[in-house]
C-alpha cells in the first residue's frame, strides 16, 4: 500500500497492488485527473495520461497561448462551475455581498497512517494504522477565502478507495454551499453499462441496467431516505463484463437522507459521474470559521466482474464498517410476532408463542408494534414510549422476564422518529412536528416526522428509549421508520437556514443511533424503514442488519436478496420464513423453500408456532438446527451470484469458506418446466481446483465442480415419476459441500 508523491510533477498515486487512483496539479493550480483502474506500477511521471485537445470554435479556452487548455475537454478531479466547464460541478457556491467565480487551487498536502473519523457521520473506519493510508489535499480560494479539503482512504488489501470533501470559510462574511458533491470522476469514455437498484415498497432493490448514452442518467431520492425507490449504490461496468469477468467500478454513498448518483456523458463521450447530497432543496450557509463535512463515498474497482466488486463492498462492510462487536458475534435466530399478532396480543399470548419459539430452538423474542400508548391500530401513540398497561398489565419488565425466563432473550420495536397526531406528546408538542404549524400537513400511515434536526426532541428520545432498555434489558430493537418527509420545515431554524433541514435531521438520526449504540453496546439494532427503505451503509454503521423488505414471500425475496447482494454483505440482510398464504403476495411456497431463501441472511420467523401442526414444528427444528451450524459460514464467507432471477425462472448463489474448504449452495426454480433437459447441473465457483469435495454421498473435485457443474436432483419431466427426485413450483435445494481430509 503507498501513496506516491512526485513533488516535482504534483502528481499523486494511490495503490495498493489491486488499483491505482492518479491525479495532478494542472497548469492553472486546479486538479486534473489522470486515471482509476488497475493498478500500475508507479513512473517519475504520468503526464502523458492527460491528453489536451484544440477544442471547437464555439468553446473556451483559458489561456491565449494555449487553446488545447480547456476545462470544457480536461479531465477534472473536483470540478467548480464558472469557468469553460460546462458540464454539471462538484462545487456550487454563493454569497449575499459579492460576485465571484470560484477558484480553488492547490495549496498543500499530507499524509495520514489509518483513516480518520468523519465527525457526526458514519464511515468506513480502521483498527489499526497500517491497514489503511489517507492524503488530504487542500485547495485555497484567496478571493473567497475560503478552504476546500479533499480526502482519499486507500485500504491496504481491498480495491477500494474512500473519498470525501470539506468546506471552510475563513472569511469574515457568510458563504453558503448550494452543492457539494463527496465525489467526482472524469472517465475518458462512455463504454459503459450503468448498473444500479431500483423499485419500490415490498419489491426493493431490483437490479437495472442500462447503457450509456449522451446525456446525464443518475439515480436519487428527494424524501428524507436513502429511499425503497433508488439504493445509493451505483455501478459503471464495461461492455463485456459478466458476474464473474470484466472491469467493474462500484460506487456507494455512506449517507441515509438525500442524494444523488449522476453519470453525464457529455459531446466528446467523455463520462463523469458525481455523488452526493442531493443539491435539490440543500444549501447550508457558513458562518466565519465554520466548516461543513460532506458525508463519504466508496469506491470499488474490480477487474473479476459484478461478484468481484461485490466481495470487496462485503468484506469492507464486515471488518471497517458495522460495529465491531457484531464483526464475529453470532447473532441470534429471532421470531417476530407481527404476523403472528398484529396488534392483538397479551402477556399470555406473546408468553406461549416465546416458549413454544424456544421449544423449536429459536433463540430470541421480538415484540413487534403495538405495546406502548393506546396502540391498537396505527393511527395513534407514536411518541407515547410507555406501555399499554391495558395490554400488558404486569408492565413491559415484567413481559421481558417472563420471556428471559423461557430461555429466550427478548426484543422490542420502536418507531423513535415518528409522533401520531393522535398522541399525548403531540397534543403537548405539536411545534414538534415537522411541518408549518398551522398550515396542512400530508400523513403517511397516520403520522408526522418528528424534527430530529432539533436537539431536545433527539435528548427526549434518547432519555425514553434508554429508560426502557433499561427495564427490560432488552437485546434487541428493530428501529422502524415508516413514511418519507413532506413539508420539509423546522419551526426552529431561521427562513434562510431551511436548505438545511434535510441533512441537519439525518445527523440527529445518527446522534441517537450514537448515543444508544455506545450506552447500551451489547443491543443488536436492526434498521427497518417501511422494510427497505433506508437499506444503506450510513445505517449498517449503526445496526449491523436491515430488514430488507417487508415483502417476506419466497419467491419475491429472491429478487430482492440478490439485488441487495450487489453493494452489502449477505449477513446483514434480515430474511425471515414467514406465514402462508404470504401476506404480501397471497402466494403458497413450502416451508422448505421459504427456509431456503431465508437461510443466506440474518435468519428468523415471521409466524405463529402454536398454529403450526406437528410435521411443520419438526421441520422448524430441523431448519433452526441446520442454520446454527452454518451461520458462521454465512457470516464470514465469500458470497458468489450463479444465476440472476432478473434473467430466468432460476436463482442460485453460494457461499465459500475463506479457505475454501466448505461452501453452502442454494438452487431456486420458480416455476416448473416441462420437459426439461435431461442431465441438469450447476456450475459453482470459489473453490479450490484441487480439493475432493463431498456432497449429497457423492465426491468431486474442485475443477469438476467449477467447470462441468454440481449434479442436480432428477427433475419430474412429465413421465418419470418413479425416478423424480423433484418438481413441481417454487422448488428449492441447498446443498452443504466440504472438502474431504485425507
Amino acid at each position: 500500500m503507498h501513496i506516491h508523491i512526485n513533488q516535482d510533477t504534483k502528481q499523486f498515486h494511490l495503490t495498493n497492488g489491486k488499483v491505482s487512483y492518479i491525479f495532478h496539479v494542472m497548469k492553472n493550480g486546479q486538479l486534473g485527473h489522470l486515471y482509476y483502474g488497475k493498478a500500475l506500477r508507479n513512473r517519475n511521471n504520468f503526464s502523458h495520461l492527460q491528453t489536451y485537445d484544440v477544442p471547437t470554435a464555439a468553446s473556451c479556452h483559458l489561456y491565449a497561448d494555449d487553446p488545447a487548455f480547456s476545462l470544457e475537454t480536461v479531465r477534472q478531479e473536483f470540478p467548480v462551475y464558472g469557468s469553460s466547464d460546462f458540464r454539471e460541478p462538484a462545487l456550487l457556491l454563493s454569497k449575499p455581498d459579492q460576485n465571484f467565480i470560484p477558484d480553488f487551487r492547490y495549496e498543500t498536502h499530507r499524509l495520514l497512517e489509518g483513516k480518520p473519523l468523519l465527525e457526526g457521520l458514519p464511515a468506513t473506519y480502521v483498527d489499526c494504522p497500517e491497514d489503511a493510508m489517507t492524503l488530504i489535499v487542500v485547495l485555497k480560494d484567496t478571493g473567497l477565502d475560503a478552504e476546500l479539503t479533499l480526502t482519499y482512504t486507500i485500504f491496504a488489501d481491498l480495491p477500494v478507495i474512500t473519498r470525501n470533501a470539506a468546506l471552510t470559510n475563513h472569511g469574515r462574511n457568510q458563504l453558503t454551499i448550494d452543492r457539494l458533491m463527496s465525489a467526482s470522476i472524469d472517465f475518458p469514455d462512455k463504454d459503459f453499462h450503468m448498473v444500479h437498484l431500483a423499485g419500490t415498497w415490498s419489491r426493493e432493490r431490483h437490479v437495472k441496467v442500462r447503457d450509456l448514452e449522451a446525456g446525464i442518467q443518475s439515480i436519487s431520492s428527494i424524501r428524507g431516505a436513502s429511499s425503497h425507490h433508488h439504493n445509493p449504490f451505483l455501478a459503471l461496468k464495461r461492455m463485456d463484463a459478466t458476474e464473474h469477468h470484466g472491469e467493474v467500478y462500484g460506487f456507494n454513498f455512506v449517507y441515509s437522507s438525500n442524494f444523488l448518483m449522476q453519470v453525464e456523458v457529455d459531446h466528446y463521450e467523455n463520462t463523469r459521474l458525481t455523488a452526493g447530497i442531493h443539491p435539490f432543496g440543500f444549501q447550508w450557509n457558513l458562518q466565519a470559521g465554520e466548516s461543513f463535512q460532506s458525508p463519504e463515498v466508496v469506491m470499488v474497482y474490480s477487474e473479476e466482474g459484478l461478484n468481484g466488486m461485490s466481495q470487496a463492498f462485503h468484506r469492507l462492510y464486515q471488518r471497517n464498517l458495522i460495529p465491531k462487536k457484531w464483526r464475529t458475534d453470532t447473532r441470534p435466530i429471532l421470531i417476530n410476532n407481527w404476523e403472528a399478532t398484529y396488534f392483538d396480543f397479551d402477556e399470555e399470548k406473546l408468553v406461549n408463542i416465546a416458549k413454544s419459539a424456544r421449544e423449536l430452538g429459536i433463540e430470541l423474542f421480538v415484540l413487534d408494534d403495538g405495546w406502548f400508548g393506546k396502540r391498537n391500530n396505527d393511527t395513534t401513540s407514536l411518541g407515547d414510549w410507555h406501555v399499554d398497561l391495558n395490554k400488558l398489565p404486569n408492565g413491559i419488565e415484567s413481559l421481558a422476564k417472563k420471556i428471559n425466563e423461557t430461555g429466550m432473550k427478548f426484543g422490542l420495536w420502536f418507531e423513535p422518529e415518528m409522533i401520531s397526531p393522535v398522541s399525548d406528546l403531540f397534543e403537548e408538542h405539536p411545534d414538534w412536528a415537522v411541518g408549518i404549524e398551522g398550515q396542512p400537513r400530508t400523513l403517511g400511515r397516520n403520522q408526522l416526522v418528528l424534527d430530529f434536526s432539533r436537539r431536545e426532541i433527539v435528548d427526549y428520545i434518547f432519555g425514553k428509549m434508554s429508560e426502557i432498555i433499561e427495564q427490560t434489558g432488552l437485546s434487541y430493537i428493530k428501529w422502524d421508520m415508516n413514511r418519507n418527509i413532506t413539508e420539509a420545515f423546522s419551526s426552529k431554524l431561521a427562513q434562510d437556514r431551511q436548505g438545511e433541514f434535510f441533512h441537519r435531521y439525518i445527523l440527529g438520526v445518527y446522534d441517537l443511533y450514537k448515543r444508544l449504540t455506545t450506552r447500551f453496546s451489547d443491543v443488536l439494532f436492526e434498521s427497518c424503514a417501511g422494510g427497505g427503505g433506508r437499506f444503506d451503509p450510513g445505517m449498517m454503521y449503526y445496526a449491523p442488519q436491515a430488514w430488507a423488505s417487508d415483502d417476506t414471500d419466497a419467491v419475491e425475496r429472491l429478487k430482492i436478496q440478490y439485488g441487495t447482494s450487489f453493494a452489502y454483505p449477505i449477513y446483514s440482510i434480515g430474511s425471515h420464513v414467514s406465514a402462508v398464504p404470504n401476506h404480501q403476495t397471497l402466494r403458497t411456497t413450502p416451508l422448505s423453500t421459504r427456509a431456503n431463501t431465508a437461510y443466506f441472511g440474518t435468519f428468523g420467523y415471521e409466524l405463529d408456532p402454536l398454529k403450526m401442526t406437528d410435521e411443520e414444528r419438526d421441520e422448524i427444528k430441523k431448519q433452526v438446527a441446520f442454520y446454527k451450524r452454518q451461520r458462521a459460514l454465512i457470516r464470514d464467507g465469500v458470497f458468489y451470484r450463479l444465476l440472476d432471477p432478473f434473467e430466468s425462472n432460476v436463482t442460485a448463489w453460494m457461499v465459500v469458506s475463506e479457505d475454501k474448504s466448505e461452501a453452502l449452495i442454494g438452487y431456486y426454480k420458480v416455476l416448473a418446466t416441462p420437459n426439461g433437459p435431461k442431465h441438469q447441473t450447476l456450475k459453482l465457483c470459489g473453490l479450490n481446483e484441487e480439493f475432493v469435495y463431498t456432497v449429497n454421498g457423492r465426491t468431486y473435485y474442485g475443477d469438476e465442480l467449477m467447470q462441468v457443474g454440481l449434479i442436480l436432483p432428477t427433475e419430474f419431466n412429465g413421465v418419470n415419476s418413479l425416478f423424480a427426485e423433484r418438481g413441481g413450483d417454487f422448488q428449492s435445494l441447498v446443498f452443504h459441500l466440504k472438502r474431504m481430509m485425507d
